[in-house]
């Protein structure tokens, strides 16, 4: 019988070869963890004073509307100011929301007059009671100044993306106080079906820093307490039923800003007319209505439906009242309104499943949440950090029915699907195409 002898000397020098690329190996992973790091937190901290900020000045514009109410018949004027402003700062073609997830995805860059823009536009938006969210303005200044950073201390395109992605988490932590779904909204929305992990460590950091330095400014995290029943199949079947409703109202929801939009840009062409057309219309309703609960974010209205069952004109007013708002062109973001027209949605319908009011306007802010912006495991994170761990169950199902049953509609036009909802099949397809 033949033996192959054993070389000690090939063996040796196969356990060098291997030491020398395992330390290869983790002095870069070492050098990029330190740099990562190091550069979040330095994003962290200064998106996290500019969210703080930026906070204050969007309660203090809703304080001063709420002790003068009769401020809204000005919301045209605010609104010839936001295209004026816009217009001087020569950002009148600005995407919004949609220039973050290009900088992202093609590395097209944004400037600091976005952030100032956005800044200035949102606060004046809910000064004078537009129905607004402040997500959107979150994301567009975290992404601004993240990627002037990234530029100011030269790093490549690659990396220009990954601390663009640090930048709107620090800015969603710093105002809703969610700084697990903060970063993986940031990481799931550009491109669904696939995760950017190569930015978890950048996103997590910057995230938690942002919402600590928030914190200290006494901005509390954004929650509420929801009854949890027993899980059984009916109370799951019932879950999975609100949750397949607010799928297809995601869907008619961003049908409706898309339409909006349209229907402005078609009939009225002079931004200016088209914006004080809008504000009166805004207004005109407010006096019709005889409430002021839909003008702004409709925080309080949040609160109060997870307490009491709404009416079914609650989460449908709200949706007039901000398409009407932002596809005009004044300032601000869609989640919060979303957050306002799921839970009113979801209270609503706790007469009919017979579920506690508390969780269903939970499941129907978190489901519709979802629908609209396609990010299942963002969705889910949120569940948890708005409402705690316990309802876990009920919200996975309800995350899972709303990202199947939403379509291929987004709030994001820029925003792409990769991968179909139904198959593992390779689409590459954008938003309502």
């Amino acid at each position: 019988m033949n033996w192959r002898r054993f070389d000690l000397t090939d063996l040796k020098r196969n356990l060098q070869y291997e030491r020398r690329r395992i330390e290869v190996t983790y002095s870069k992973t070492f050098i990029n963890l330190f740099k990562w790091v190091i550069i979040s937190l330095i994003i962290g901290v200064i998106v996290g004073f500019t969210g703080t900020a930026f906070h204050i000045s969007i309660e203090k514009a809703t304080e001063i509307r709420e002790k003068y109410p009769f401020i809204i018949w000005f919301l045209p004027f605010g609104g010839i100011f936001i295209v004026w402003f816009y217009k001087i700062m020569k950002l009148e073609h600005d995407k919004g929301t949609n220039m973050v997830l290009m900088t992202v995805r093609q590395n097209s860059g944004m400037s600091l007059r976005n952030m100032i823009c956005i800044f200035v536009g949102s606060t004046v938006t809910h000064l004078f009671g537009g129905s607004s969210g402040r997500e959107g303005a979150a994301l567009q200044i975290g992404g601004s100044i993240a990627y002037q950073f990234g530029k100011i201390i030269n790093l490549d395109e690659y990396d220009l993306r990954i601390i663009t992605m640090c930048g709107m988490s620090a800015g969603f932590s710093s105002l809703f106080g969610t700084p697990a779904a903060a970063s993986f909204f940031a990481m799931e929305v550009i491109s669904i079906g696939i995760l950017h992990y190569s930015a978890i460590v950048p996103c997590i950091v910057s995230a938690v820093t942002a919402f600590g330095i928030s914190s200290q400014f006494g901005i509390k995290a954004v929650s509420w307490l929801i009854e949890i029943p027993d899980i059984t199949v009916i109370s799951i079947l019932k879950t999975a039923v609100i949750a397949l409703l607010c799928g297809a109202l995601s869907y008619i929801f961003c049908i409706i800003m898309k339409d909006t939009g349209l229907l402005y840009k078609h009939f009225i062409k002079n931004k200016y007319l088209k914006i004080i057309i809008a504000g009166f219309a805004v207004a005109l309703l407010t006096f019709i209505t005889g409430t002021t609960d839909y003008n702004g974010t409709g925080m309080k209205v949040i609160s109060r439906v997870f307490e009491n069952q709404a009416g079914y004109e609650v989460f449908i007013l709200k949706i007039i009242f901000t398409a009407l708002t932002l596809s005009a062109g004044f300032k601000g973001g869609e989640i919060v309104p979303v957050f306002f027209t799921g839970a009113a949605f979801g209270s609503a319908l706790s007469g009919i499943t017979g579920l506690p009011c508390s969780l269903c306007a939970g499941i129907g802010l978190v489901s519709l949440f979802c629908g609209v912006t396609n990010c299942p495991i963002t969705s889910m994170f949120l569940s948890i950090e708005l409402f705690g761990s316990e309802g876990i169950i009920y919200f996975a199902v309800a995350c899972a029915v709303s990202y199947m049953t939403s379509g291929y509609e987004g709030l994001y036009s820029e925003q792409k699907i990769l991968y179909s909802k139904f198959q593992p099949k390779f689409i590459d397809k954008k938003i309502g195409r």
